[in-house]
């Protein structure tokens, strides 16, 4: 449970306080920007790393020595693979943005005489306009350096000022590398089109079919607005926007719907029938029971619950976090994972899976976390000693745009999958769209070795359950905060963000002992002044 820890205190309005509480970062991150201020984090790599940048292909360093300013500087090169193609490699931060602001961004280059740039390498800086799904509105790039023209810019051995002023067209809008990028036009400012929510900045080194060696060094690299719209800064702190904590005493079917039947195994030779029944999933005690039951029906000796939310809620990107405390037994096979929202349009694996986790129940010292399309990537997760996945563990999915994707049991990284993507796209990955969720228990099955029913009931104790504290989705968000106006009539509004899932409560006289939840709460919550009442706080908690 998140409860938010730094208090801010407004001026009493009569006989009543009010006690805004937000996050710790809540004043800074609610600053405006100071004009002419560079945007991007770790523009000089002085950190001596790539923190705060996101990349994309193999070959992304820092390294000290013949930096533009400072001592570090950013070295970047191709990926080289067999057989040749085209390939690209560079990084990129992401920010938010709105209609109508105006940038301007450049950055120093350099390539080295000794392992200079050749053949049919291309190098440049770019500068796009994205919408809340990161597609693209406008692109602006730097020139592009090749062999052919670095002499125009001062040759190798020399840094030189690459400026993003060139307006581009571009067909592949859904891409973090946008191309062909004909140039348009010469442009002065960068100005953020109708529809805009973020502003993408990026360096890439595009290598050539002909596997030409060489590398590029940049320095200082910059974005800075200039003017037009004031863009609040982006928000560095996980919130959650979506979750279900189960803890009513009913399933949520406005959310969950459920899959029924053995459907042929579920191309995976399982031997369970899923029903809807209540004996095989329900809520109670702030949990979610999935059951698996030695009981016949259609044909089949088991049933189960297999729940998904098709069609009522999907993400992309993000923090996706399960609790849960998953069985033993010969043959369980329980999952917590997610599909592309193509399906069954687009069948699988093409419309991409992502196993969050899910576990062989004769090895429960053991998870894995796997991406499916058309490969397989897998990582594995072993416990501590007298640790298994029948105790109640976090499995968490990071899903960067566009780049990485993480998983993690109990916040310990364990697999890292970069290479599901190609960054100039049209993405026949299915990694950058829509999935929905999925939870499960399944009897038997290819992954746990399909044993027999005589297996399966020797080797487990029915019913086996699959319990489930929550499962929320976080994304980077402005922070959570409160904050009371006075209205016309006397009275007091409350407001908080819309997009973060939280909930108001309150106490009287003292910030000590118990807060209560505050019922039928709407946003903002309008509170008349009551001069016969006493001191009264208020707080968010999330969720």
């Amino acid at each position: 449970m998140n409860i938010t820890k730094t208090s801010i205190a407004l001026p009493s309005l009569g006989q009543i306080k009010w006690l805004a509480v937000s996050t710790a970062i809540a004043a800074a991150l609610s600053l405006h920007a100071p004009a002419q201020t560079n945007l991007l984090a770790n523009p000089g790599f002085e950190s001596g790393n790539l923190s705060v940048w996101s990349t994309f292909g193999a070959n992304n360093y820092v390294e000290s020595g013949a930096a533009y300013s400072g001592t570090y500087y950013y070295k970047v090169y191709g990926n080289y693979p067999s057989p040749a193609s085209q390939n690209y490699t560079g990084i990129y931060q992401i920010m938010n943005s709105a209609p109508g602001a105006i940038y301007s961004a450049n950055g120093w280059a350099y390539s080295l005489s000794s392992d200079n740039i050749k053949g049919e390498d291309q190098v440049w800086i770019e500068v796009s306009f994205r919408d809340s799904s990161y597609n693209a509105l406008a692109l602006y790039r730097s020139p592009v350096v090749t062999s052919n023209n670095i002499a125009s810019f001062g040759g190798y051995g020399t840094w030189f000022n690459l400026r993003v002023d060139n307006q581009c067209s571009y067909t592949n809008s859904t891409a973090l590398v946008l191309l062909p990028g004909t140039v348009t036009g010469t442009v002065s400012s960068l100005v953020a089109p109708p529809g805009t929510a973020c502003v993408f900045y990026q360096v890439v080194f595009a290598q050539g079919p002909d596997n030409a060696n060489g590398s590029m060094y940049f320095d200082d690299l910059n974005l800075t607005q200039t003017g037009g719209t004031t863009v609040t800064p982006p928000g560095t702190q996980w919130n959650i926007v979506w979750d279900d904590e189960f803890n009513g005493t009913s399933i949520n079917t406005n959310i969950w719907t459920f899959e029924t039947g053995n459907n042929n195994g579920w191309g995976n030779e399982e031997l369970e029938y899923y029903t809807a029944s209540s004996e095989n999933a329900y809520e109670s005690n702030g949990l979610l029971h999935i059951i698996a039951l030695q009981q016949s029906m259609g044909g089949f000796n088991y049933t189960s619950a297999r729940m998904k939310t098709q069609n009522n809620f999907t993400t992309t990107y993000g923090r996706i976090v399960w609790r849960a405390a998953l069985p033993a037994g010969t043959g369980m096979w329980p999952a917590l994972w997610m599909l592309g929202a193509n399906y069954p349009t687009i069948g699988w694996p093409d419309c991409g899976e992502i196993d969050v986790v899910e576990e062989n129940g004769s090895t429960p010292n053991q998870i894995q976390s796997s991406l499916h399309s058309t490969s397989d990537e897998t990582g594995y997760y072993d416990f501590a000693s007298g640790y298994s996945a029948t105790n109640f563990h976090t499995y968490m999915l990071d899903w960067e745009p566009y780049s990485t994707i993480n998983f993690y049991v109990d916040g310990n990284l364990f697999e890292i999958q970069t290479g599901w993507y190609d960054p100039a796209g049209p993405y026949p990955t299915p990694f950058n769209a829509p999935f929905f969720l999925i939870m499960n228990l399944a009897v038997g099955g290819t992954y746990v070795g399909t044993p027999t029913t005589n297996q399966i009931n020797s080797g487990t104790v029915f019913p086996a359950q699959m319990l489930v504290d929550y499962v929320r989705v976080y994304e980077q968000t402005a922070p959570l905060a409160i904050s009371a106006s006075t209205q016309s009539n006397g009275s007091y509004a409350l407001i908080w963000p819309t997009n973060i899932v939280c909930h108001l409560q309150a106490r009287t006289n003292s910030l000590l002992g118990s807060w209560t939840d505050v019922a039928g709460t709407t946003n903002p919550f309008v509170v008349s002044r009551d001069p016969n009442q006493g001191a009264v706080f208020y707080r968010l908690e999330s969720p």
